[in-house]
């Protein structure tokens, strides 16, 4: 039988862009760490394999509702002082972090947590993040993906500069052996790292990495370097797509099959109506205003003066598009297979921009995740609850009850760390 992963994205109040404004959100616990260590606990209650932050480094429209609030792995090393077998992950722009500061910080969390760190590499996307950086606009897609594999290449060469045997803490002779703790002396386009790292070998030898490139670029960097993928499938035979292109360059790069985990909202309720009224409850609250303005970023073009109730117009093919594709790709999918009108698409893209979407009993969710899985689209899931914790909590008391009856999901952990949790091995330097 096969076995999936599951991990839940802690996104704010949940992720329809208008959960922040229903009367039971926790909007005013978005920098109370408490909040995110209860959410944690509760993962860690359904036997997920991990929790997962992502991050930006400009703070958006501010009136639309909360995006960031306290930075991601300064959160992560309270939350693993909280919990006991959750893995932990936290996206890093290889656009804005150095090598070295990134490889001692996630080391640092993999000590801090007993070997239960992941990190997600992404290159970022915005000018307004760029600014905030000393940069005028951010680099072109080639550059970014440039300076990201390098970026990667140079963190890995530090976590193995010290050997798994190094560390002697002989009190009568050395505390480490010289030999076993090296530079790394890189040097490269985008970086000069000498090393070696002043932490030593971390629990897990590296912090599990996750990639989510959708463009070609991003493809070939997970394709190289990821041991997890997060991944953006409107459907089953999008998902099937990713995963067969994605698993064919694993292999042509030499590497094992890695585990690919699509995004997924869920609408979890005892009847398909009480499934359906969570999501509308939701859908009402939606601002229309800064729903135009997240569609306009999404596209890369302005919709402010798109009529709300006439079909949305044509929108330019993916190879014409620069910005980040795989959410577009989504999109133009939604509107070819749904031709919705502009408030519908709005409403739609709400709860996880275009990720695939399930609102039903958990008989229902969980027949459609078997389905994904069995059929070689996914290894799991990256769930995206439309509300937190309400959603969340739907998940854990209902949904992940029915996987486990079937013989999909484990009723408890098997080990003690995320390489564990995802059936990786653990890489050695000697």
């Amino acid at each position: 039988m096969i076995s999936m992963h599951l991990n839940l994205f802690i996104l704010g109040c949940g992720h329809h862009k208008a959960a922040w404004r229903h009367p039971h959100s926790s909007v005013e616990r978005l920098a109370d760490i408490r909040y995110y260590e209860e959410l944690a606990r509760l993962a860690e209650r359904g036997c997920f394999d991990a929790v997962f932050f992502a991050d930006g480094h400009a703070a958006g429209n501010v009136a639309d509702g909360p995006l960031w609030t306290l930075e991601p792995l300064t959160m992560l090393a309270a939350m693993a002082r909280a919990t006991e077998h959750i893995g932990l992950i936290a996206t890093v722009s290889s656009t804005f972090y150095t090598p070295f500061h990134a490889a001692r910080l996630l080391a640092s969390l993999d000590h801090i947590s007993g070997g239960r760190m992941g990190w997600n590499l992404v290159t970022s996307m915005f000018d307004a993040e760029a600014r905030n950086h000393g940069l005028e606009a951010m680099p072109s897609h080639a550059e970014r993906y440039a300076r990201a594999e390098e970026f990667a290449n140079a963190v890995l060469a530090l976590w193995d500069s010290w050997s798994d045997n190094a560390l002697l803490r002989d009190r009568q002779g050395d505390y480490a052996c010289a030999q076993g703790v090296r530079p790394i002396q890189h040097r490269g386009a985008h970086f000069g790292v000498e090393g070696p790292l002043t932490v030593p070998r971390s629990p897990q030898g590296h912090p599990v990495m996750f990639q989510a490139g959708a463009s070609e670029p991003g493809r070939d960097l997970a394709a190289r370097y990821a041991e997890a993928i997060y991944a953006v499938a409107y459907d089953l035979p999008a998902a099937q797509a990713y995963y067969g292109d994605i698993q064919a360059r694993v292999k042509a790069a030499g590497r094992p099959k890695v585990a690919i985990m699509p995004g997924l909202v869920t609408y979890v309720g005892s009847t398909e109506e009480e499934a359906r009224r969570k999501q509308r409850e939701l859908d009402e609250l939606l601002p229309v205003e800064s729903s135009r303005r997240q569609l306009s970023q999404f596209i890369g073009q302005d919709v402010s003066d798109w009529a709300l109730d006439a079909p949305v117009p044509d929108l330019p093919p993916l190879d014409a598009f620069t910005g980040p594709k795989g959410r577009y790709a989504n999109i133009l999918r939604i509107i070819e297979r749904e031709r919705p009108t502009l408030r519908q698409l709005l409403g739609r893209l709400a709860a996880g921009g275009g990720h695939c979407t399930l609102v039903g009993t958990p008989e229902r969710i969980a027949d459609e995740m078997q389905r994904w899985v069995e059929q070689g689209g996914a290894d799991g899931f990256n769930l995206m609850p439309p509300s937190l914790p309400g959603s969340f909590e739907d998940v854990v008391e209902q949904l992940v009850p029915e996987l486990q009856r079937r013989g999909l999901f484990r009723r408890e952990y098997a080990g003690s760390t995320l390489r564990e949790h995802l059936g990786l091995t653990r890489p050695r330097c000697s």
